[in-house]
């Protein structure tokens, strides 16, 4: 059998492509035409010392690899069987499949190359004589986190990537390790192939959905996953090539096991070549499992939980023995494999990956835009907040992002005042808020019906389209029921009598769930029940399953993860739950955009696992309702929960005893109880407080909750000399990650981005599931 292979950046050099120029004339021209440049030129005469700029390499290589590949065609009249290419080589590979025409692979080509040229700050350097397991010890043991592998491109031969001075720094560590043969620091513009990439990926991503692409005629083996391309997944996976490692090793072992494999390089030079022979001399083939395959396709599995796998046992046959036959390996997991790729669609993501909306805008604006600008989505933390500021932190998002770009607001329950929930939602509605993350929810109330409501169309088929997302975090089968459920009889009956929905509007709403998705939310920081993922996730997903059943929905309600998640660990145990989507809270309340003060962030960067507690709700007081908040270094919690027990014992302040009143009026509140109340009464109705003064208990609790608000803003304030009365809303997710972080540059909350951490998590996440695997593998 045969393969062709195309080489990548690096195989430039001037007078490539001389033979060829003239016999493509028509080629040619369209090429100037796309680059806006001659592409004979630049390659043959390179004036402007242009060719090792990789805005200008990359084009002029893929034109000469085509332009190689069509000469070889017709001198010789055989298609390959396979094709593969060195990272930039792909696409020449892709066009030689038929994916696209010389044309389009251009324009793709040179916008990747334009993207990739403004990738500035970062390097690559290659390793020789240490494999990537090695490679990879050396990176962990001496803390150098944000170095990423970029190319395996033989058992021995490795690319790492990072920024300048985490190249530099592991230069002389490389050097010290006697198996290192060589440590070279390579003449590049960007840390290509790592997570420092991402932008370029998002870039890359809305630019590359413009174009169609063909069914492929020739298999060709992906950089990412070391195994044959799939037909729907052809843009999806040359996106995810800008981040992921070149895995150009297992792409040649996995050749290698296909049968009796010849291998001839298209275009210029001969790097290929010789790294396929060191990977011939040093690696056995892959033998894949054939069952995994169809005409030389693979799909790439979803990590919905540990996959089985087959090992080839016994002793080897002549044959065997010929193609180095060894253990079936599955294809790698990337990050954009977590999680559900509909749910990544739906929202627009690049990661199914959200932050969720930490209350009084500690989930920023700055914090939503910068997630949508990553490609993930961010809720804004309206709990606590007026509608001028909410209207004003809508505009402000809506100014910074893109169409492309996602972003949510955070809905939260007032139990006490349904009217402002509908009057969140009209502003929703007048904005075109398309997504809102639901919390603290106990029963649907009708600002969600009405939300739902004005999202519903039906589409030329007659199947009704909800526009207006709900994403409801839940803690407790009985709650997830109701947001499974379509929207109550009684709530859609009265919103219909009072002119708020339409007859057709209430029509539909009977056909679809109240929420689109719901999340969740085990032990967390904030509002919480304290329930633990292991069992809750199992048991709301067979609820999930059981009522799609029941009421026939068409579209799959997706099922996330929330609560405890701050690691890769945590992340990859969701997911293995079968979480569709994560979505992470208190660790981003200890980044550069939370809305909180300083003092505040250096506090949670010094917490462990250990340093949370429960304490009563503000907002829910009177229920009994849970937050859990920062105990280390604070007396918030006891007092709070002191407060809440005395709520409870007494039904006035005129029954507590002198001492307790003292202690409260002197220790927690710093002022009478009539100073508490006069401020009460600032912003409280006429009308509660009209109750309040009738009712001694509700005016107690008026006055109790009070506190809550009053250390909340001590907080977000950062008022030092009254930081024991800080309330903090935080879990145990945060301590994780400060112990993960340690030693690296993210111990520091300075150096923390909420897109960086998003990033990173996802990431390791794949990188610890493929290790867990291999480690599965080898039994």
């Amino acid at each position: 059998m045969l393969t062709y292979v195309f080489p990548g950046q690096g195989s430039q050099h001037v007078g490539m492509g001389i033979s060829l120029f003239d016999e493509f004339k028509e080629l040619v021209k369209n090429a100037d035409d796309i680059l806006g440049f001659s592409v004979k030129e630049l390659c043959l005469e390179d004036s402007s010392a242009r060719l090792n700029q990789t805005q200008f390499t990359q084009p002029a290589i893929y034109t000469v690899n085509v332009l190689s590949y069509l000469k070889k065609l017709n001198e010789t009249g055989r298609k390959p069987d396979y094709v593969a290419g060195h990272s930039l080589g792909e696409y020449s590979a892709l066009f030689a499949a038929g994916a696209y025409d010389f044309e389009t692979g251009l324009k793709i080509v040179k916008n990747r190359g334009e993207l990739m040229q403004r990738a500035k700050g970062g390097s690559m350097a290659a390793v020789i004589g240490l494999t990537k397991e090695q490679v990879d010890n050396i990176l962990r043991e001496n803390h150098f986190d944000g170095i990423d592998i970029a190319n395996l491109n033989s058992p021995k031969q490795i690319v790492i990537a990072g920024n300048k001075e985490l190249i530099n720094r592991a230069k002389s560590i490389f050097e010290a390790n006697e198996q290192v043969q060589l440590f070279s620091v390579l003449n590049v513009s960007g840390a290509f192939h790592s997570r420092y990439m991402s932008d370029a990926m998002s870039e890359f991503e809305i630019f590359i959905d413009r174009f169609a692409f063909s069914p492929l005629q020739i298999p060709v083996i992906s950089n990412v996953f070391a195994r044959p391309y799939v037909d729907s997944k052809l843009k999806e996976t040359l996106v995810s090539q800008l981040t992921s490692s070149v895995n150009w090793t297992d792409s040649i072992r996995y050749l290698m096991g296909r049968g009796n494999m010849e291998f001839v390089e298209i275009g210029p030079g001969n790097v290929l070549k010789s790294l396929i022979r060191r990977i011939q001399a040093e690696a056995e083939a892959l033998i894949i499992n054939e069952e995994n395959l169809d005409d030389g396709k693979i799909e790439r599995r979803k990590m919905k939980s540990v996959p089985s796998f087959h090992v080839n046992k016994g002793s080897q046959t002549s044959n065997e023995a010929d193609h180095h036959m060894k253990i079936v390996e599955t294809p790698k997991i990337v990050p954009i494999d977590l999680g559900s790729s509909e749910f990544r669609k739906d929202y627009n993501l690049k990661y199914a990956y959200l932050s969720g909306g930490m209350y009084r805008g500690i989930s920023s604006e700055e914090l939503v835009i910068k997630m949508g600008k990553a490609g993930m989505m961010g809720f804004y933390g309206t709990g606590g907040k007026t509608l001028r500021e909410i209207e004003k932190a809508i505009i402000q998002i809506q100014n910074s992002l893109t169409q492309n770009q996602a972003y949510g607001m955070n809905f939260i329950h007032h139990p006490y005042n349904l009217d402002h929930e509908e009057k969140i939602i009209e502003l929703y509605l007048k904005y075109g808020i398309k997504v809102i993350e639901v919390a603290a929810f106990v029963t649907i109330t009708p600002a969600l019906v009405m939300y739902r409501a004005k999202g519903l169309k039906k589409d030329a088929f007659g199947n009704v389209i909800a526009n207006n997302k709900i994403i409801a975090k839940v803690s407790r089968p009985e709650v997830a029921e109701g947001f499974l459920m379509p929207s109550p009889n009684r709530i859609v009956e009265k919103l219909l009598a009072l002119n708020k929905i339409t007859k057709d509007e209430a029509e539909m709403l009977v056909t679809v769930p109240i929420a689109d998705d719901i999340c969740v939310e085990s032990d967390s920081g904030g509002h919480t029940d304290g329930g633990i993922a292991y069992t809750l996730m199992p048991a709301m997903i067979r609820l999930r399953d059981d009522m799609m059943a029941k009421y026939g929905y068409k579209k799959i309600i997706r099922v996330g993860a929330a609560g405890g998640i701050g690691t890769p660990s945590s992340a990859a145990a969701a997911f293995i739950l079968g979480a569709d989507f994560i979505l992470t809270g208190s660790i981003n309340q200890c980044t550069v955009e939370a809305g909180t003060s300083d003092a505040v962030k250096e506090m949670l960067q010094q917490i462990n696992v250990q340093d949370t507690e429960y304490a009563p709700a503000g907002d829910m007081f009177e229920l009994g309702a849970k937050v859990q908040v920062l105990k280390r270094g604070v007396f918030f919690p006891a007092r709070a929960n002191k407060l809440f027990e005395l709520y409870r014992r007494h039904n006035s302040l005129n029954e507590l005893d002198k001492q307790t009143k003292s202690q409260l009026e002197e220790r927690y509140f710093k002022r009478s109880f009539e100073k508490v109340f006069e401020e009460v009464q600032k912003y409280k109705p006429e009308s509660e407080i009209q109750k309040a003064e009738a009712d001694p208990k509700l005016k107690m609790a008026l006055i109790f909750k009070w506190y809550f608000a009053y250390t909340t803003q001590l907080a977000l304030e950062g008022k030092e000399e009254s930081k024991v009365d800080f309330q903090i809303h935080c879990g145990p997710a945060l301590g994780a990650f400060n112990q993960w972080v340690k030693g690296t540059k993210l111990e520091d909350w300075k150096n923390r981005h909420v897109d960086t951490i998003g990033e990173k998590i996802m990431l390791e996440t794949a990188e610890y599931l493929n290790y867990k695997i291999s480690m599965l593998m080898k039994g």
